[in-house]
């Protein structure tokens, strides 16, 4: 790993030689039904660097799509997958039982918020857990609340029941309906575009009161709904902060109608904001959370984490044969640990201000930056081609990933025209500092253009 000690360090213009013969198989062997930013193919992955097949090595500002928290194969998560592979690496808990896994369930509720007893279902993926919470939540009622209320510009998961809460993009719900009914959406509170047209504060987060006014009142029997699915920051949507008194209000709301409260703490989990959920930031506790990502370090896991007298579905009525995989959950088990004894929540919020800072300051330069809005180290800068109208720059959004790449930054976008700004939580300050000063240097030359 000592070729990686310089960093960036592009030796070949990417994507190289090697690059280009990896692609051309991937191209010809694999469904393209997914949409990746640039052509980087991966080699080795350690700390807050990557190293590609072709030798150039980058800063990764995206944590290989928000999940290895505590970095690229951390020693003590590489040495806890061996020492559980050495003992064995599966025997369902569906159907059988081994500690590894109660040990990690019990970490689960420690760590998440709310004074109250709580059990753990796991899965493998943050749409297993969706699913999970989707079935939990209504199996609860016994089917006497077959209704969901999602947000729209929500991202849940591709699987049916996750795509039906999912509202991100149209591509991702085109040619697949019908999906899962008795899911309505309502807006999120996307203050910088209200979609009501209203301010913030002035609106007195008339975004809440929508939900009784029109959507109780007017189509859905309060009585009838068994959970609102959120995300405390939205993810694909856009790395959108709702304001302080949003989840409180909206708490307030599912209380009096006995409405579960599901918290989709998938992208923004596991320290991404400077707390170990970033529900935390709200003051409020969900009855179910919703995790995966930055959970295991890379390893498929995925996992609700409820009220145990919400997690009540009856026996046989699901399942997982590889959920709680006994490698995964000792990768889970190091990962708390590393968060823990290298103060990385500590890290997240010490350098995500920093970046807000630098951003903020860059903003009053650059007019196509419309909003910079975060927390902790999960930042998103909203790129716009006119302040006034707010029209989205997608392609100048292109433009800035690409030549970040070729720079040697590894970056993603979400919503229509926001750059992702989410590198491992253990990233050194040096790294950041050079990070930004890449996409600083091609945020002046590509704006105007």
């Amino acid at each position: 790993m000592n070729a990686m000690k310089k960093y960036p360090n592009i030796k070949v213009e990417p994507p190289g030689p090697k690059a280009r013969e990896v692609l051309a198989r991937d191209e010809k062997y694999l469904m393209q039904s997914f949409k990746r930013w640039y052509p980087l193919v991966v080699k080795r992955a350690k700390g807050f660097l990557v190293e590609d097949v072709d030798g150039n090595t980058y800063i990764d500002f995206n944590s290989g799509l928000v999940v290895v928290n505590v970095g690229h194969s951390h020693p003590k998560v590489v040495e806890a997958i061996k020492r559980q592979a050495e003992l064995f690496t599966h025997y369902s808990i569906t159907d059988f039982a081994y500690e590894i896994s109660a040990i990690l369930a019990e970490e689960l509720t420690k760590i998440t918020p709310g004074n109250f007893e709580k059990k753990v279902f796991f899965g493998n993926s943050g749409a297993e857990a969706i699913e999970a919470a989707i079935k939990t939540s209504r199996g609860h009622f016994r089917g006497k609340r077959p209704y969901l209320i999602a947000f729209a510009g929500s991202f849940h998961g591709r699987t049916m029941g996750a795509l039906s809460l999912t509202s991100s993009k149209p591509v991702q719900r085109a040619g697949f309906s019908p999906l899962v009914p008795n899911v309505v959406h309502t807006p999120y509170p996307y203050c910088y575009r209200c979609p009501f047209r209203q301010q913030y504060p002035d609106c007195n987060l008339w975004c809440v009161d929508y939900i009784e006014e029109w959507i109780f009142n007017k189509y859905v029997p309060p009585e009838e709904a068994a959970a609102i699915f959120f995300e405390p920051i939205a993810g694909e949507g856009g790395y959108i902060v709702p304001p302080p008194e949003f989840f409180p209000k909206l708490r307030k709301l599912a209380d009096k109608y006995g409405i579960l409260l599901v918290d989709d703490e998938v992208q923004a989990g596991f320290g991404r904001t400077g707390k170990w959920f970033a529900i935390e930031h709200w003051g409020i506790a969900p009855d179910i959370i919703a995790m995966a990502k930055g959970i295991a370090a890379g390893m498929p896991l995925g996992a609700i984490v409820g009220r145990a007298d919400i997690m009540d579905l009856p026996y046989g009525s699901h399942a997982s044969t590889f959920g709680g995989n006994p490698v995964s959950c000792a990768a889970s088990l190091a990962t708390i640990d590393i968060i823990k004894d290298e103060k990385l929540l500590e890290n997240a919020e010490k350098l995500g201000a920093k970046i807000l800072k630098r951003m903020k300051e860059l903003q009053d330069e650059i007019e196509e930056i419309g909003d910079v809005r975060g927390k902790g180290l999960m930042i998103g800068v909203e790129l716009v081609k006119d302040r006034k109208t707010k029209e989205p720059a997608s392609d100048l959004l292109g433009r800035v990933l690409l030549k970040a790449f070729k720079r040697g930054l590894l970056l993603v976008g979400s919503g229509k025209s926001v750059i992702r700004i989410a590198p491992p939580l253990s990233i050194s300050e040096d790294a950041i500092d050079k990070g930004l000063e890449i996409l600083e240097e091609i945020l002046k030359k590509e704006v105007g253009k």
